[in-house]
């Protein structure tokens, strides 16, 4: 959506359509297009559209999975294995039987099999918090891209305090790689500290759109240091409304013109920032500088702490092509948990339940190979706009 809301900026800016369209390499009839929706519709036109299936492997149709919970209800004290060969007898030739994994994760829906006792609450969901105090929550986000004067383009991450509206980071990248962003976020924490939680849109590098829910490699670190993860709801950048306010103001005054080369505009945001901070009054600090409201975190960035499954039969460790071996049978989580350890417990015959960290990611069933995931705890998948 980010890149759809340059386009239309730059036409609504007066440049030519031609121009702009060769710049972002796409045909004049795509640029009216999306010009054309914008105009009937307003922002939400330019929002991800999903692509999501209209039912997923592990949906059933609604009198198959009412027969499920009526039998576990007849037989409370079995397991997926045997109400599968309930429905193997009764509906022999009618219908396609599911597999165990998708009955239990059916009788998991409905709260009739017993999940794994936990110290902390398993999440929801991504809720966003107010942020009150200094460090509780991070606003992050990259600003449009831009052609510096020698044509390299610039991408701005940039990061501020909820609270205090302090600007903790302008940094002028050349890409929106994962490894830079987790480059610019290791000194910034060595800086200022782990906050409590960190709020972004659904955007690459903080959401893989391909991934087990949507989750990266550079959430996934968050969540290892402890750091809650929050995402806006799509097509809402209203949510994260205190840090685009931000931006506008850096674009005035930091990106017009651009320097020459990204050194040059670093110095450019340096300047920004210091003066940002410590010399522009903020009305909705009573007119103070955002540094006078802003202290660094007492969480100090001392790496990534070890994981531990005490309450699952064992551990095992994601193969770097995002896959975990079991009984000489490999099963495919996702790639953004290459390197991690996720713990395993057996809770039916030949049924596995598999988390990582306080997480529950889904069933195994062994005979299939398969993992059914769960319902997502961090938001809405997205994928590219048709």
């Amino acid at each position: 959506m980010d890149e759809r809301l340059r386009f239309v900026a730059r036409l609504l800016d007066g440049e030519a359509m031609s121009d702009v369209c060769r710049e972002f390499g796409i045909s004049r009839k795509t640029g009216y297009k999306i010009f054309t929706r914008y105009k009937d519709q307003g922002v939400e036109a330019l929002c991800d559209r999903s692509r999501r299936p209209v039912r997923y492997a592990n949906q059933l149709p609604p009198q198959i999975e009412n027969q499920i919970v009526r039998l576990k209800q007849e037989k409370p004290h079995w397991g997926a294995r045997k109400i599968r060969e309930l429905l193997v007898r009764r509906l022999t030739g009618e219908l396609r039987i599911p597999a165990k994994s998708t009955i239990h994760a059916v009788l998991h829906r409905h709260g009739l099999v017993t999940g794994i006792r936990r110290p902390r609450h398993r999440a929801h969901g991504t809720p966003l918090s107010p942020g009150i105090a200094p460090n509780d929550l991070w606003c992050v986000d990259f600003k449009g891209e831009f052609k510096l004067g020698n044509g390299a383009y610039c991408y701005p991450l940039t990061v501020t305090d909820h609270a205090a509206r302090y600007l903790l980071l302008c940094e002028a990248l050349d890409s929106v790689r994962e490894n830079t962003a987790i480059t610019a976020f290791q000194q910034l924490f060595l800086e200022r500290g782990l906050p409590c939680a960190i709020r972004s849109d659904n955007g690459v590098p903080f959401a893989s759109p391909n991934a087990l829910f949507n989750l990266s490699k550079l959430s996934v670190w968050w969540l290892r240091l402890g750091i809650a993860i929050e995402r806006i709801r799509p097509g809402r950048p209203q949510q994260n409304g205190r840090h685009e306010r931000m931006h506008l103001t850096l674009k005035k005054e930091a990106t017009r013109p651009p320097g020459m080369n990204s050194l040059q505009q670093q110095a450019r945001f340096d300047a920004f920032v210091h003066e940002f901070n410590t010399e522009r009054p903020h009305e909705a600090l009573a007119m103070k500088t955002p540094g006078e409201m802003y202290s660094p975190s007492p969480r100090p960035y001392l790496g990534l702490p070890d994981l531990t499954y005490p309450l699952h039969d064992k551990d095992v460790l994601v193969t770097a092509c995002g896959r975990i071996c079991m009984h000489r049978k490999k099963i495919n989580l996702s790639y953004v948990l290459a390197g991690q350890r996720v713990g395993i417990k057996e809770v039916d015959d030949g049924i596995w339940i598999v988390s990582f960290m306080q997480y529950d990611l889904g069933y195994i069933d062994l005979e299939q190979k398969t993992l059914q995931p769960l319902d997502n705890p961090f938001g809405a998948r997205l994928l590219p706009m048709s």
